[in-house]
């Protein structure tokens, strides 16, 4: 997932960030031109390591809080998972969510800085990059701000993570219990390929659709400097307030088209491969 869909997370961010005033991609098609251009196919993967050395991490943390909290308000119901309603589905996906979010949020930032280099050195030929790669960006990050550091952004990458995974999440669980009573399946499990696909295109559509806007937030706060004393924003209010005054609401959907093609097969195919293991194992 991460091999397919990195490419289109860098076109996204390096959009979303880029000086609104002068930028320097005019558009999806411009901006992954440019980027091989003057970086080579290699350039469509800047960052990557976050992702690929973290996604086993945030994987695990995001499925094992999502058991759990399923498991938790099965238990408030009597212990049988069929006694879960749409909104226990909704509810758990908000707690996983939040509970993601510790692990996501870093990972975001390791890979959006890297990816931002570019941007720096486009807009300042004398600029040097304090770091190269995944290791540098973690050293500069904790020199610059100790173990708080990593998690430049975290409150953004909160209040995105806990609507989104609740829609992203429970749409998923709901979906899959709608198209099992309609299909005459014993249980969810038992649903043919195709509609847990669908089911988890859908969610993950839902998912940006619908919390789009805060991701541009977010990925402008990750791509600030490391010095506080350096940063173009103060917080999330702040970092809106200017946004906004960029180019109003269109502003907060710069970057919109790589995010959407990207949604739909990624998280179908995330979502279906650990909703299979996850039957799996529980049959054994």
């Amino acid at each position: 997932m991460v091999a397919v869909g990195h490419p289109f997370d860098t076109l996204k961010v390096r959009l979303q960030t880029q000086d609104a005033a002068k930028p320097i991609y005019d558009g999806m098609v411009d901006c992954a031109r440019k980027t091989v251009q003057w970086e080579g196919p290699g350039g469509l993967y800047k960052g990557v390591t976050s992702p690929l050395v973290g996604q086993m991490f945030f994987r695990a943390s995001m499925f094992s809080a999502f058991g759990a909290s399923k498991r938790w308000l099965a238990d408030r119901r009597g212990g049988e998972a069929s006694s879960l309603t749409t909104a226990d589905f909704f509810a758990a996906g908000a707690m996983t969510g939040f509970a993601a979010a510790f692990t996501e949020s870093p990972i975001d930032f390791f890979k959006s800085q890297i990816q931002y280099q570019i941007l720096r050195e486009k807009a300042d030929p004398a600029f040097r990059p304090a770091f190269t790669g995944l290791g540098g960006a973690v050293r500069e990050a904790i020199r610059a701000n100790g173990l708080r550091g990593p998690f430049q952004g975290f409150q953004a990458t909160m209040l995105r993570n806990v609507p989104a995974n609740s829609l992203y999440l429970g749409f998923f669980e709901t979906s899959k219990r709608f198209w099992a009573d309609r299909l005459g399946c014993a249980r969810p499990a038992d649903l043919p390929a195709p509609y847990v696909l669908g089911s988890a295109a859908a969610g993950g559509l839902l998912y940006w659709i619908t919390i789009y806007p805060v991701d541009v937030v977010k990925s402008a706060l990750m791509t600030d400097a490391m010095p506080r004393g350096d940063r173009k924003y103060a917080g999330m209010a702040d970092a809106a307030s200017k946004l906004w005054a960029e180019g109003g609401l269109k502003r907060f959907y710069v970057g919109f088209a790589p995010c959407l093609i990207r949604a739909a097969p990624a998280n179908a195919t995330m979502l279906y491969t650990v909703d299979k293991i996850t039957h799996l194992l529980a049959d054994r």
